[in-house]
């Protein structure tokens, strides 16, 4: 693996495009890269898309950071949004695409909580706004660069990880999220790979090991005592690693890797603990380390 993987600080201006699930953090976001030095523009119709594009190609050194903001509030104007957006390309300027994403019953909270109707349900319940939006916005969300599932954040979290993606020395390179889980409890949506850690035996069926977690030595040390568990871990992360080079070539900044087992608690915390520190050890390489599920029995 190339290990120049110094910060890619891109020639020319930087434009990011913030979007995502209505209340899914957007002004969070917004509010964090205002604090970091980013010019920030809300709820821009695609339509001007071209003046700022001519904008920013004309004159880079005034705007060397700029965050557009935008949701689906106006339908039709929101229907154009690839064609507005191929109008930075067309004049030369490069854009990446933060998408914010929340499972709908956590948005169907928020919105309940805030007593505000979805921008999109008109006559109907708040569900079908959630359901219509996910659905205008399934393009976009596919050819983003980065998805971020908020829905285990709170606005400091929020604000913690945009920080730490977009800093005024430009992007890290590579922040890899290391996330156990449980099958039983759904697959995380944000993943870009997903590892099955199922083959290995069990630790809920050894009673002195039940009440632990993968995070206590003696769970860690059954768990990688069991055949094929260090072979597993160690062809995982070499086949990360062409993975994570192309990333860098590809001017992608972030993945999440997802470790499940049945119930989040045993082997693949233990797996995904060990796999964090491996991955921690490559250079420029962020990680960050979470356990989903850990805790819900």
């Amino acid at each position: 693996m190339n290990e120049d993987l110094t910060p890619v600080k891109p020639p020319r201006s930087e434009v990011l495009i913030v979007t995502g699930m209505s209340g899914a953090g957007r002004t969070t976001a917004a509010h964090a890269l205002e604090d970091h030095g980013w010019y920030v523009v809300e709820n821009i119709p695609p339509q001007l898309f071209g003046t700022l594009a001519d904008l920013v190609a004309r004159s880079p050194e005034a705007i060397p950071k700029l965050a557009l903001v935008i949701d689906v509030r106006s339908r039709k104007l929101f229907e154009h949004i690839q064609e507005a957006l191929t109008q930075f390309r067309t004049n030369g300027v490069e854009y990446r695409v933060l998408f914010l994403d929340a499972a709908d019953e956590l948005l169907v909270r928020r919105f309940e909580s805030g007593r505000r109707p979805h921008p999109l349900q008109g006559s109907g319940r708040i569900p079908d706004g959630i359901a219509a939006e996910r659905i205008l916005l399934k393009e976009l969300k596919d050819r983003a660069d980065l998805v971020l599932d908020t829905t285990e954040m709170n606005v400091h979290a929020l604000a913690t990880t945009v920080t730490e993606l977009f800093t005024e020395d430009g992007p890290i390179v590579l922040r890899l999220n290391v996330m156990s889980f449980g099958f039983k409890y759904g697959l995380p949506q944000d993943a870009n790979f997903v590892a099955d850690v199922r083959f290995i035996p069990n630790p809920h069926w050894v009673p002195e090991l039940r009440p632990h977690t993968g995070l206590d030595e003696e769970v860690a040390a059954y768990v990688f005592g069991q055949d094929g568990t260090e072979e597993f871990v160690s062809s995982f992360h070499d086949m990360l690693q062409p993975v994570l080079e192309g990333y860098r070539r590809e001017n992608k900044h972030y993945a999440t890797i997802a470790v499940g087992c049945t119930g989040g608690k045993h082997r693949s915390v233990a797996v995904s603990a060990e796999l964090a520190r491996r991955l921690g050890q490559l250079p420029r390489v962020t990680v960050n380390l979470q356990h989903r599920d850990m805790g819900r029995e």
